[in-house]
């Protein structure tokens, strides 16, 4: 069963992190007047289950939307904004890929049951969207912010055990983000401190980086890479029309909601305000700014000002009807069998 769409107008075309454990009275005036499409947790903002509930709800009463999208980021492993010992510790996505070795049924049955788990722990907050899974394809000597993140470096298999996620959250009443589009395997840098530039063949982008991305087009959102690709374009992806235009969509055929990476990352350059206004023009559709700084929140607000456009605004309405009312739950012995498969395979 769907979730309820709300009849109100669009939101604008942001999503806002928050500072704290609870909202204070400015960020709750300021978000009320801005009315983003939805906010993203992190660590700061979960200390246990009781808080993440109430922060949720009063973040979901100043939206300009319903349901809004609550984001985070539980991939499992070492990107899990909900840790111990409030939270499970989930495997990261190497780990199950590893399974494989031992066979295709097993790691599938594997990822199946750990992403059940944690699109439960994620709908009992009323945190409706995970950024996961990752779809980069490391590469030999590329920088390890992707790494363990993925579920294999062979472009199939990580395709095929990336959908095995996707769906299984979209089963547990969760909405997947696919990142980093159009691909972040190559990177030798971490664009959280500088913009990376992957020099690759574009014979080499097509046949492996966008390539993993294909078999998921059909997913519901997605998330942009920070990276420039001089085969393509002198601009990042998140900021190049070139690439979302040209490659996201037309070659890769994604055509879900495509939000930016954290426009406080310090691989874009220029004021806020320029990040935003320069990502939307490129075709994004919805701009993410993650840290809670209020100067940086005000900036953007007005720069993104007015309603998500027309094809945005269907984008975020058919990911909107993705959201399970009665989602699946994970089996009883769902945490006990998938410790055995994982134990079994060290």
């Amino acid at each position: 069963m769907a979730a309820r769409l709300s009849t109100d107008s669009p939101p604008a075309p942001v999503i806002y992190g928050c500072h704290g454990l609870e909202l204070t009275p400015q960020e709750r005036d300021f978000f009320a007047a801005a009315r983003p499409a939805g906010f993203i947790l992190f660590a700061r903002n979960c200390k246990s289950r009781a808080q993440v509930s109430d922060l949720v709800a009063d973040l979901s009463h100043c939206a300009g939307i319903n349901p809004a999208l609550i984001l985070i980021d539980q991939e499992g492993g070492r990107v899990q904004r909900l840790s111990p010992p409030e939270w499970r510790a989930a495997p990261s996505a190497a780990e199950l890929g590893r399974l494989v070795e031992r066979s295709m049924d097993v790691a599938v049955e594997a990822i199946k049951l750990n992403t059940l788990l944690i699109a439960a722990e994620l709908t009992e907050l009323g945190i409706n969207t995970d950024c996961a899974p990752v779809v980069d394809v490391p590469a030999p000597g590329s920088h390890n912010i992707i790494g363990d993140r993925a579920f294999s470096d062979q472009v199939d298999l990580l395709s095929h055990l990336a959908r095995v996620m996707a769906e299984s959250l979209l089963d547990g009443g969760v909405l997947p983000v696919i990142k980093h589009l159009p691909g972040h395997g190559r990177a030798l840098a971490d664009s959280h401190l500088e913009l990376p530039t992957v020099d690759a063949l574009r014979s080499d982008l097509d046949d492996v980086d966008f390539a993993a991305f294909q078999p998921l087009a059909d997913l519901p959102l997605g998330m942009t890479a920070h990276i420039v690709y001089p085969a393509i374009d002198s601009k990042p992806a998140t900021q190049s029309s070139a690439v979302i235009r040209g490659v996201i969509r037309q070659q890769i055929g994604f055509d879900g909601l495509l939000m930016t990476d954290d426009l406080s990352m310090q691989a874009l350059s220029g004021s806020f305000a320029d990040r935003a206004r320069d990502s939307l023009a490129a075709g994004c559709d919805i701009v993410l700014h993650c840290n809670g700084d209020m100067a940086e929140m005000t900036e953007i607000a007005g720069a993104v000002a007015g309603k998500l456009s027309t094809e945005a605004s269907d984008r975020l309405s058919r990911a909107q009807a993705l959201i399970a009312t009665s989602p699946q739950m994970p089996p009883v012995d769902a945490v006990d069998r998938l410790t055995k498969l994982l134990a079994d395979n060290a």
